[in-house]
């Protein structure tokens, strides 16, 4: 029997397969080739497109720590510059590229990158799409038919399934948007503040007013890291997030997610060797 670790160690091989595409030039290119405008434009049209022309509360909603504002500021004004069929074909066009890129054709063709495709498609179908509306609207999308797109793929419906669990964790927590940022990067294990707060969209008035409102709360101390409840918290939803995602490496077996973390983890490391991702992004602490 899979046990909860494993299937979080299989997500965290996993996720830096379908994160990478949030970095990877090619999808601003495909993207305003399409009519989209550059910038955070591209990821919120990108990302929720499979949801249909939805409005920036759905976004902000779905999307969690992102600033309201910054949502209002490009959506739905991608709608009107590019419908939303034609992004997610824009979206697929840029994910074939960037990972054939950060692949190589050495790691396209090795027969492993086809294994964990049906590996994680098997995982994916285990998936419930009740109370997860990013899953669900992607999970009725075609599968690709070329491996490396269709691993992407299915990475992706693992990814939203349990980024949508994880969101209801935070709720029962009472964290909201920037509350869940601020307790993340604290941490340390995350995205750099400075990175976090501008990327989504949060001034640093906001930004420090989050802070004293979590110290208020007792879940951060004077300097800005977590108190031992803010840690406790933190613990608490990571293991709900741990258990609403469980299911899929549960329905996949203990040996199919040990090889499909083995081969993830293989592919993870070429694309972070060829410049997935940017340095400054990630704490290192």
């Amino acid at each position: 029997m899979t046990t909860l670790l494993e299937s979080r160690r299989c997500y965290q091989a996993l996720n830096p397969l379908h994160s990478l595409i949030y970095f990877a030039p090619e999808a601003e290119e495909e993207f305003t080739a399409a009519g989209l405008r550059p910038g955070r434009m591209s990821y919120f049209a990108g990302r929720s497109a499979a949801m249909g022309a939805v409005g920036p509360g759905t976004v902000t909603a779905t999307f969690f720590n992102f600033s309201p504002a910054l949502v209002a500021k490009h959506i739905p004004r991608a709608w009107e510059l590019a419908a939303p069929a034609a992004v997610l074909d824009a979206r697929l066009r840029a994910v074939d590229r960037a990972l054939r890129r950060l692949f190589g054709a050495e790691a396209l063709a090795d027969p492993a990158l086809a294994e964990a495709a049906e590996l994680a498609g098997e995982a994916a179908t285990a998936c419930s799409a009740a109370g997860r509306p990013l899953y669900a609207a992607h999970a009725e999308l075609p599968v690709p038919d070329q491996p490396h797109l269709a691993l992407w793929h299915a990475i992706t419906l693992l990814r939203e399934h349990r980024g949508d669990g994880h969101l209801a964790a935070l709720t029962a927590a009472e964290l909201d948007g920037i509350d869940a940022l601020v307790t993340h990067t604290a941490t340390g294990k995350a995205f750099t503040p400075e990175f976090a707060r501008a990327s989504r969209g949060w001034s640093e008035e906001e930004w420090s007013a989050c802070e004293q409102r979590l110290r208020d709360r007792g879940l951060l101390d004077a300097e800005g890291k977590p108190t031992e409840p803010g840690r406790e918290q933190r613990h608490q939803v990571e293991a709900l997030t741990d258990t609403l995602g469980h299911g899929p490496y549960q329905h996949l077996g203990e040996a199919g997610v040990a090889r499909l973390t083995e081969i993830a983890g293989r592919l993870a490391q070429t694309a972070l060797a060829n410049g997935a991702f940017p340095p400054g992004v990630f704490a290192t602490r």
